[in-house]
């Protein structure tokens, strides 16, 4: 029962974490990419202003690879904004593989929890005889304990799990098409002058 209460603090742990840091307003906030074209008509690229804005969220972190890279041409601004798009991607991923496992293993220990009960019941079964069913049907209830609880682990890590793999894909998907739109819009820019 330890490991298993051990796997619930650690799913709930994650989960906190990864929903605090996935929100989309801290990941890619919807007003960011407009605050970085009104700065780029005003004065360029390399503003400070949009290093402010563009700090403490991972779309930002994006949009500085990029724009710090858009005097080298298109070619140099999109690698650029892919490489930083892969660093960010792995950040947001972060502890996923262990809610994963954890999703994996808890029912595993679970079962490992009842199989050495009912090991001790028979056990017992050959030390004391079968004079008493009770004392046998209550350690057979004891030891499906740890399976129940695994269980009781294992879902909502797996529902967990998946809900925050969906939630980096959603903000992948916002991240790269505001990037794109950035990169159009300063080689737009870059086009007409």
């Amino acid at each position: 029962m330890v490991p298993i209460g051990l796997c619930s603090v650690a799913t709930l742990g994650i989960g906190l974490e990864r929903l605090w840091s996935l929100r989309a307003r801290r990941a890619a906030p919807p007003d960011l990419l407009p605050d970085v074209e009104r700065e780029l008509e005003r004065g360029g690229a390399d503003s400070e202003h949009i290093a402010q804005l563009c700090t403490g969220c991972q779309l930002g972190a994006i949009f500085l690879a990029g724009l710090a890279r858009a005097r080298h041409g298109r070619g140099a601004m999109r690698e650029a904004m892919e490489d930083a798009a892969a660093a960010v991607v792995h950040d947001m991923e972060r502890y996923l593989t262990a809610l994963g496992t954890i999703a994996a293993i808890s029912p595993l220990l679970g079962l490992l929890g009842t199989v050495l009960g009912m090991i001790e019941v028979f056990r017992a079964l050959v030390e004391d005889g079968i004079g008493n069913p009770g004392i046998f049907a209550s350690g057979i209830s004891e030891a499906l304990v740890t399976t129940a609880a695994g269980l009781a682990v294992a879902i909502p890590a797996l529902i967990l799990h998946r809900y925050l793999l969906r939630k980096v894909d959603d903000l992948v998907v916002v991240m790269e098409h505001r990037s794109t739109r950035l990169l159009e819009r300063v080689h737009a820019d870059r086009a007409e002058s």
